[in-house]
């Protein structure tokens, strides 16, 4: 017999912990399970060079979206350190010049700083044109923690039509073109629409706009901080937080398949039958709720594998043999395996990034020499994004081949917070420096094949970042106990293989507005939270989410909130 639980979590992501932490908080029976041996998800520190005291956060990287009612109702103990200088940008023009946007500067000392790259008239423009996504990060992150609003109310909390057709009517290329005149000012803020999205700015889906306003919305600024100790900190505060609360966490549980019941007079009660393998055996569990920390692609595939759990019993007991062809009215086609599998590659979504992890025996230096380093690299340091760069690299990555320059960010950790290093190499001058390469859609795995694409990727973040420095990269750049240089390289295909996310996409699927759209049925509780699914007891609770993405723990609130609204 399965064990019975109030609550399955199928995925320990910072998501699911934050779900497991409110509902056991709740007084209820919660399991969780994880495949891997550890928890966390995407949001984990790990010492990636061997030998080499320094614990990086391996994938995700800052926090943005991880709302203070989530952290205040659950005690968690986690520190963010906001960055004085919001990016630095070298100008790919003349790389011994650049653009240093600095919080605590002046209205003189920014538009000197403007000034420096030629486009002094975009200063004001700047200013405005952030004070515009103030007003609507103000508007809207309050809401992500609450039932969805619809688009109507949305539009009605921004209150001005001209912001809102800015950025949600109008393509993002189209208002920043309208609003900047320097390419490399444009460049500077479309990137915040591009991370981890294949997308041209002007594509009228508006998938850029999207992902640009999940950017510029976090806790009601848009200000990306610093995990203190990393993003494994923040995990394993939230594990705590649901250990406590009584959840029960498993690791090295990989989940096979989910059996979800609708319910019905003639039915079992709605509930699912999660199946999952531990230590070579078969465990099973049943709950009137499952919710999801999983990519909704790899939900279909763990639903897909207990309907045919399911059919093979029905069959079975009917003393029928599964068939392809025409079966008997009560038993449902099989498809095929090959079928299935082309299915699968089409409906998986595509990630586009690369991430690197880098160790440095110090800072590099500069071309230009009025930017210090530690400046320079203490808040987002973009490198070839000029705007004409952003389309060039997109048009070349949909020919199926790595943009050259390669536009990438990166960001230092340890500028804001040495924790992460041993005292020996903080003493040493050590930093770490996380690049986000930008336009590498999946789709290149096929093309070149994992290794290569790997080893072809570092080579161009490296020349990427060659072209702005005064000396080469490689030569500030550590080696392991083994002699091995300290480069981490993790592309679409490796954060599948790592984390189950289909095609390395980082949001598990394209991102949605924050809103239901007119029509939208909002009659059940897992519908108001933009946590449903087809299966009325199986809520998604992670970034497949509406409003999810990002480490926000958004998602998983927001389910624990339905499951709780549905039971009264």
């Amino acid at each position: 017999m399965p064990q019975t639980h109030d609550v399955v979590i199928v995925g320990g992501g910072h998501n699911g912990l934050t779900a497991a932490a409110y509902l056991a908080r709740a007084g209820l029976d919660v399991l969780l399970l994880e495949r891997d041996d550890h928890l966390g998800g995407a949001a984990v520190s790990a010492q990636a060079f061997e030998g080499v005291e320094a614990r990086l956060s391996r994938y995700s990287y800052l926090v943005s979206l991880l709302p203070q009612r989530i952290i205040d109702d659950l005690g968690l103990d986690i520190r963010l350190v906001r960055r004085r200088f919001s990016s630095y940008t070298p100008d790919p023009r003349d790389p011994s010049r650049g653009l240093l946007v600095d919080t605590e500067a002046g209205p003189e000392a920014s538009v000197a700083a403007f000034a420096r790259v030629g486009a002094e008239a975009d200063a004001t423009a700047w200013d405005a044109f952030y004070h515009d996504t103030a007003r609507v990060a103000e508007a809207l992150f309050p809401t992500l923690t609450e039932p969805l609003p619809t688009r109507d109310d949305a539009k009605a909390l921004v209150a001005d039509d001209r912001v809102w057709n800015a950025f949600v009517e109008r393509p993002l290329g189209e208002t920043i073109d309208r609003c900047f005149g320097d390419d490399l000012v444009r460049g500077v803020v479309a990137t915040d629409g591009l991370i981890g999205t294949f997308a041209e700015l002007d594509d009228p889906s508006l998938e850029a706009n999207r992902c640009f306003l999940y950017h510029v919305i976090g806790g009601g600024t848009g200000d990306w901080d610093v995990p203190v100790g990393g993003m494994g900190a923040v995990t394993a505060e939230l594990a705590r937080a649901a250990r406590e609360a009584g959840a029960v966490l498993v690791t090295e549980a990989e989940v096979v398949a989910v059996e979800a019941t609708v319910g019905g007079a003639s039915a079992s009660p709605a509930g699912a039958l999660v199946r999952w393998r531990s230590d070579g055996v078969e465990h099973e569990a049943s709950a009137p709720t499952m919710l999801a920390n999983v990519a909704p692609a790899v939900l279909d595939r763990l639903i897909a594998a207990g309907a045919d759990a399911r059919r093979e019993r029905a069959t079975s007991s009917a003393g029928v043999a599964p068939r392809h062809g025409f079966p008997a009215d009560d038993v449902p086609v099989p498809i095929p395996a090959v079928v299935r599998e082309r299915l699968r590659h089409l409906a998986t979504p595509e990630g586009a990034q690369v991430k690197v992890n880098l160790l440095l025996t110090r800072l590099p230096r500069l071309r230009d020499a009025s930017v210090r380093p530690e400046q320079a690299f203490a808040g987002t340091f973009h490198i070839n994004e000029l705007e004409t760069q952003l389309d060039a690299a997109y048009r070349t990555a949909a020919r199926g081949a790595i943009p050259d320059p390669l536009p990438c960010e990166i960001y230092c950790h340890t500028l804001s917070d040495p924790s992460i290093l041993s005292p020996e190499l903080v003493a040493s001058g050590a930093h770490t420096l996380t690049v986000f390469g930008l336009h590498v859609p999946d789709r290149l795995v096929e093309r070149f094949g994992n290794d290569e694409l790997r080893a072809r990727l570092e080579e161009a973040v490296l020349a990427s970042l060659d072209r702005v420095l005064a000396e080469p990269i490689r030569d500030v750049i550590m080696t392991d106990a083994s002699g091995r240089p300290c480069i981490e390289v993790k592309t679409t295909h490796d954060l599948e293989e790592a984390l189950a996310m289909p095609g390395g996409n980082i949001f598990h699927g394209p991102l949605s507005w924050p809103w239901a759209e007119p029509g939208a049925a909002l009659d059940t509780p897992a519908a108001r939270w933009g946590v449903a699914t087809a299966h009325p007891s199986v809520l998604l609770c992670g970034s497949g989410a509406v409003r999810g993405g990002a480490v926000s723990g958004i998602g998983g609130h927001n389910a624990a909130m339905a499951v709780l609204e549905s039971r009264g």
